[in-house]
């Protein structure tokens, strides 16, 4: 079966190494034991990537440089898109507190860097994705025609940031004032599982991925809403390297999921949102 993963960061030492000393999620590699990922060559997970016949890697770029201090890292974004522009798919992240600089950064990096979206982590940012300083970000999307990539379920011991901020309900107003712009809530919406499940089912413009959820408690309702409710709105991910990827496959493996539904999840309903003829 052809497959296209949705949220994948290539697990590079500087990747890694990155992900640990960041000051957002130092605490939570501890508490979820991602130290103990290894780091390896770029060429060698491309490698994977082959084996276990993923056509298309998503990559989403972070940045929360006002609320931590800390570097963006969509410099490794366009790196490894660049380095393989048939497996990488870019979504640079943006920082809403940058204000028109941060508009003006989406015209640049669509245009100049063929970014395929945008990518903003609410939870990071301490504010809902509701609020009016991510408002003139859609707005550019929308006349760029680019989806907007919507971190949720903040991790365990993640400074400042609270379940509050990843809301999906807040997505749920996003998509009414802007029902032209494509929207891809991650992870879930964890723990709002039932929430998550029904604003991607009330809103033509709203799809979800339930990376690092796999295994999680209520994730027999999101299966049962794939088969009988959202097959068309749900994209395989596996927010690799937080999940290694064979792990996020055999869990999808495990879920009795109806063939037509499986193949639109880990391949077609993604081809769609990324536009691929």
């Amino acid at each position: 079966m052809d497959i296209i993963d949705f949220r994948f960061r290539p697990n590079t030492p500087e990747i890694i190494n990155g992900i640990k000393s960041s000051a957002m999620f130092k605490a939570a590699c501890k508490a979820i034991g991602f130290d103990a990922r290894t780091a390896r060559p770029l060429p060698d997970i491309v490698a994977d990537l082959d084996r276990l016949g993923v056509e298309l890697g998503v990559i989403t770029g972070r940045d929360c440089e006002t609320t931590y201090g800390f570097p963006a890292n969509n410099k490794s974004v366009l790196e490894f898109c660049r380095a393989y522009p048939q497996k990488f798919v870019g979504f640079w992240g943006i920082d809403p507190h940058k204000k028109m600089a941060a508009v003006r950064e989406i015209e640049h990096v669509v245009g100049a860097y063929g970014m395929k979206g945008i990518a903003i982590d609410p939870y990071l940012a301490h504010i809902p994705a509701s609020e009016a300083r991510f408002y003139p970000l859609y707005a550019k999307c929308c006349e760029l025609d680019v989806p907007v990539f919507i971190t949720m379920a903040p991790p365990p011991q993640v400074p400042g940031a609270i379940l509050e901020y990843a809301d999906p309900r807040d997505v749920d107003k996003v998509a009414r004032d802007f029902p032209e712009l494509t929207l891809i809530m991650s992870h879930g919406g964890y723990p709002f599982v039932n929430e998550t499940i029904y604003t991607c089912l009330r809103n033509a413009n709203v799809y979800m991925d339930i990376s690092e959820y796999e295994r999680a408690p209520m994730v027999d309702v999101y299966v049962r809403a794939m088969n009988d409710l959202i097959g068309d709105k749900v994209l395989f991910a596996s927010a690799h390297p937080f999940v290694e990827l064979a792990d996020a496959l055999e869990a999808y493996a495990d879920f009795e999921l109806n063939a037509d539904v499986r193949r639109k999840v880990m391949y077609e309903n993604a081809r769609r949102v990324l536009r691929l003829a």
